[in-house]
């Protein structure tokens, strides 16, 4: 018997087009995480807050309020802070 070599002849054209058959195959990545709240938002809801506390504290000293009740306007501001940041 003879080699392969003998057995098939390879033949490649000289004029015209050669075609290569590829298959579509699904390529994975990572996931993209996104954030509840844009930075935007973040920086925004600080400067309303930070606002807030500038207000009251200076209420606090045209009335000049003693450090108790300063401390329970501080609880009360904390409290709608976060009555607040629960709803966004």
């Amino acid at each position: 018997m003879q080699s392969d070599k003998t057995l098939f002849k390879e033949v490649l054209p000289k004029e015209g087009l050669l075609y290569e058959e590829d298959q579509l195959s699904v390529i994975l990545c990572k996931p993209k995480i996104l954030p509840l709240k844009s930075v935007t938002l973040e920086k925004l809801e600080k400067m309303q807050k930070d606002a807030q506390n500038k207000v009251k504290e200076q209420e606090m000293e045209s009335l000049g309020q003693s450090e108790s009740d300063e401390q329970k306007m501080n609880d009360v501001i904390q409290n709608s802070n976060e009555r607040f940041e629960g709803i966004s």
